[in-house]
């Protein structure tokens, strides 16, 4: 049976049986609180139009908090929410525990076929989808180019990192308030472990080698942690050990800084004149390599709706979930917002609409980005691993965040990069060692 038919068959018996709103069901959705997420929370009345006996409860949490809570209660099957926010890494490891409702006979028109192939395949276990995407991204450079024409710098289309150090170098103007570049620092596994993590990918790095041994004792390691702390120290804000996504897109939108390097996603709010002071002025430029390595970060992140098994209000959260996550909602963003606000990064239909392409200077490059990506192959080095700025392990929560905080630590001048390498090293030989996979 279409869910579309269910629903309405139930709100034609609640109205004839003469029941009120007091019967309706209550869907409890945790989801992060990042733009896109709260502009969705805004839009909700157009779907309880549609679903008056469904009630919605949101729970908006950092994403650090999001991550920790979401986790514990679907282990431990406590079943506190109906619809989670989670991301891609997630989804897999979940799936195979049996712990999300698979995603099976969706409305007729929410049309999976038009999913992004590279972000519907890492939401899928065996063909079968277990989360609908909201949006994807990868990861770009932004920047401000009336401050790089007054510096006297190019920042071309595929820069290296010495021509980003060379752009932060110039445009910094640490009396007027302007940063250089601004990046994440805050520790987490999905906050600066995201960063540094494609980062090291960019450098040739690799976390773990062919016997699950970690490297971060490696040359290309010591590079990449000893360069991303000199950019920030000479050129990047105060406290930045505890900016994450969030802080530094407020930095850039007050134009504090010259550049940032983060996901995509934030190419919209950058560039949003409502909210961005420096929204006519802003560039983009794909993730920076190193030398001639050829390798570009290998960032791809979706944050993604899914339903925890133990739900018992499955019918319900997979109707959200479908509205969520649907080309109607597209749409409806698009004639509240505008097309530039439309969520990126999921759908195929999105970036060949032409009006989409015309608001949204930043859609090809978007676009590009996450089809350049091979989750399969995110160091030049061999791995035993899939993922991209994250290690597709289960472990990985856990010890990302654990030496997020050794390099949180090292950005804020509490010990040395040498000192955050060894220690990092060392917690995470200790946890493979004791989940099995150093023998």
């Amino acid at each position: 049976m279409r869910l579309k038919t269910l629903f309405l068959g139930a709100c034609s018996i609640l109205a004839i049986s003469g029941f009120t709103s007091a019967s309706a069901e209550t869907l409890t959705i945790a989801t992060v609180n990042n733009g896109d997420m709260i502009r969705m929370q805004k839009l909700t009345d157009d779907f309880t139009a549609s679903h008056p006996d469904i009630q919605l409860e949101w729970v908006t949490l950092e994403e650090n908090v999001l991550r920790q809570k979401v986790t514990t209660d679907i282990a431990t099957k406590g079943g506190q929410y109906d619809v989670m926010t989670i991301g891609n890494y997630e989804v897999p490891i979940w799936a195979k525990q049996n712990w999300l409702m698979p995603l099976k006979d969706m409305p007729a028109d929410y049309d999976a076929a038009d999913l992004l192939p590279a972000i519907a395949g890492g939401l899928s276990v065996d063909g079968t989808l277990y989360a609908a995407p909201f949006y994807g991204e990868s990861a770009m450079v932004m920047y401000r180019t009336d401050l790089a024409e007054k510096a006297g710098v190019t920042i071309p289309e595929k820069p290296t990192w010495d021509e980003i150090k060379t752009a932060a170098d110039a445009m910094t103007d640490k009396d007027n308030g302007i940063y250089g570049i601004c990046l994440r620092g805050k520790a987490g596994w999905g906050e600066n472990m995201a960063f540094i993590t494609a980062m090291s990918n960019s450098y040739g790095a690799r976390w773990f080698d062919m016997d699950w041994k970690p490297q971060f004792e490696s040359d290309e390691w010591k590079a990449t942690l000893n360069d991303y702390l000199t950019l920030m120290k000479n050129d990047g804000p105060p406290g930045a050990s505890s900016n994450g996504f969030n802080e530094n897109l407020a930095l850039f939108q007050q134009g504090k800084c010259g550049m940032w390097i983060d996901a995509t996603v934030a190419a919209s709010f950058v560039t949003d004149p409502k909210e961005s002071k420096v929204a006519d002025k802003v560039g983009f430029a794909l993730f920076p390599q190193k030398g001639d390595l050829g390798n570009r970060g290998n960032w791809l992140w979706s944050w993604n709706l899914a339903i925890p098994a133990s739900t018992t209000k499955g019918d319900a959260a997979k109707a959200f979930v479908a509205w969520a996550t649907s080309k109607h909602y597209t749409d409806l963003v698009a004639s509240k917002e505008g097309w530039r606000a439309a969520p990126p990064g999921t759908r195929t239909s999105l970036y060949e609409n032409p009006d989409y392409q015309k608001a949204a200077p930043f859609a090809k490059m978007t676009l590009d980005s996450i089809n350049a990506v091979d989750t399969s192959k995110p160091s030049v080095q061999d791995i035993p691993y899939t993922g991209a700025q994250f290690v597709s392990i289960p472990e990985f929560q856990g010890i990302g965040t654990a030496v997020g905080q050794q390099f949180s630590a090292a950005l804020a001048g509490n010990m040395t990069a040498d000192q955050a390498l060894s220690s990092a090293n060392q917690l995470t030989t200790r946890e493979m060692m004791k989940a099995g996979y150093i023998k």
